[in-house]
């Protein structure tokens, strides 16, 4: 059964709404949290890059990356958990996992049911819930995967947007 229904969320899904590249966090996390990320996209076989500026390099320990002078330009990860849906870290700060994704990739019940599946797997490995904010709208989550009902669910009305 699916964690949501895309009939239920589309608006969420919506560009001239929600932005196309809305934010995913995970809220009091640590360079620990970061690194079980790293491992565990290694574990399940999600095709990644990882680059600093334009270099694509290989993926150092969390650790290494967010220790990072302010000046060295922010590192990202690319990763596909399929082959059309793409999630962009960045190493912003320890204290927050957070990554883009692109709602132009994640039109429909498949592709959200995509979605859902990876905001699961990252929340159950962290233990942690994550949250969803429409693009420039950080601290209004619209939804996230809720550690303690172990499924992601909505956290505002849709009918409100």
């Amino acid at each position: 059964m699916a964690d949501l229904l895309w009939d239920d969320v589309k608006c969420f899904f919506d560009l001239d709404l929600a932005g196309s590249l809305p934010d995913v966090r995970v809220p009091d996390a640590s360079v620990e949290d970061w690194q079980t990320v790293l491992d565990l996209v290694a574990e399940k076989g999600w095709k990644y890059q990882y680059s600093e500026r334009e270099t694509v390099l290989p993926v150092p320990r969390a650790e290494a990356v967010l220790s990072r002078p302010a000046d060295a330009g922010c590192p990202d990860l690319r990763v596909w958990p399929t082959v059309d849906v793409l999630a962009i870290f960045r190493f912003h700060a320890a204290d927050e996992v957070d990554f883009d994704v692109d709602l132009r990739e994640l039109q429909g019940q498949d592709r959200l049911d995509v979605f859902c599946d990876f905001l699961r797997e990252i929340g159950r490995r962290l233990g942690k819930s994550l949250l969803m904010d429409p693009e420039g709208d950080d601290g209004h989550p619209v939804l996230g995967f809720d550690v303690e009902a172990d499924r992601v669910v909505l956290l505002a009305d849709p009918q409100v947007r």
